[in-house]
């Protein structure tokens, strides 16, 4: 039986990016120097492929530290934690890494700062996103006010618009955001903003490789978790530019090939936390399927690395 042919618009950059990678290897660093078990303070990143990996190696998953042992050492996720968190695991005694990204902690610094001039905080999000939970924990309760489209961007009200600053998610749409900031701008001119945006660079970069295909393919397939904001982000941002069928997979498995009848040209990108070899495995299940011929289109090349905590290096001491 002759295979119908399908080309694959492989985007690039996609999938892990520099924070993700960080936090992958602050849990196996730390499995090798304490052994395991080493407790992680919910998903280190958004990813079940992921974390049943670190799982075969030791790490346990919990939703909170009342979930973790006395003396055992835990992980705090990419996406960072109130500041509660930390500080009850000191109260505990419990010895704790952070892994949250270097560019949510970003956020973190500019909503302190922000706070500390005396500004009152709109922070753009979704609500629920641990990330969004561990952002609104850095301050006292009723310090930022959060909006997630322009509609409420429109409507919210502020005792002084003389005092006031935006932050945001760094996993939201490029496009949407600007938006939201330019309902913001418009309403109070004085608002204050990063000095560079918050949405991150590979959050920015995954996005525009999508836009560099979704207008030439018939099909879009998005690998990442259904709990991944800046997967759902990529199916968004291909749907808005014309792209009929775009889909979020967990891997080929999940794949709805019915959905790509009479498909000729076939998009595939993974969000920031979706390992490779899970792009590799939907590609591998094209092949079965048709022949295949594989076009990449790169929008950037990304050299981005961030440094480990200091007390995982093989000279730390564990006490």
């Amino acid at each position: 039986m002759n295979k119908q042919p399908l080309t694959i618009l492989l985007a690039n950059p996609r999938g892990f990016c520099a924070g993700v990678e960080r936090a992958i290897e602050i849990v196996e660093r730390a499995l090798d120097k304490f052994g395991p078990p080493v407790y992680v303070r919910h998903e280190i990143v958004h990813n079940r492929y992921v974390v049943a990996e670190l799982e075969t190696k030791g790490a346990i998953f919990v939703e909170e530290l009342d979930e973790v042992p006395d003396q055992m050492p835990v992980i705090f996720s990419a996406h960072g934690v109130p500041k509660f968190v930390p500080a009850e695991a000191e109260r505990r005694k419990l010895f704790y890494v952070d892994a949250t990204c270097p560019l949510v902690s970003k956020v973190h610094r500019e909503a302190e700062r922000h706070f500390r001039d005396g500004r009152k905080i709109i922070l753009i999000g979704h609500a629920g996103h641990p990330e969004v939970i561990g952002t609104m924990g850095q301050l006292p309760a009723g310090s930022i006010k959060l909006i997630e489209d322009t509609g409420q961007a429109e409507t919210v009200e502020v005792e002084d618009t003389e005092n006031l600053a935006y932050i945001t998610q760094t996993t939201l749409s490029v496009d949407d955001t600007f938006e939201i900031i330019e309902v913001l701008k418009r309403r109070f001119p004085a608002i204050h903003g990063p000095k560079q945006e918050d949405i991150c660079y590979a959050t920015t970069n995954r996005q525009a490789a999508v836009k560099a295909i979704a207008e030439d393919c018939d099909a879009l397939l998005v690998v990442g978790a259904p709990n991944s904001s800046n997967s759902a982000r990529l199916v968004e941002v291909a749907s808005k530019l014309g792209c009929k069928t775009a889909m979020l997979v967990q891997r080929a498995a999940n794949v709805d090939w019915g959905s790509l009848n009479g498909v000729k040209r076939l998009g595939i990108t993974a969000g920031a936390s979706a390992p490779e070899v899970l792009v590799e495995e939907v590609i591998s299940a094209c092949r079965e399927r048709y022949e295949v011929t594989i076009e990449a289109i790169t929008v950037t090349t990304e050299n981005v690395q961030f440094k480990l905590p200091r007390v995982l290096s093989p000279k730390a001491a564990t006490a």
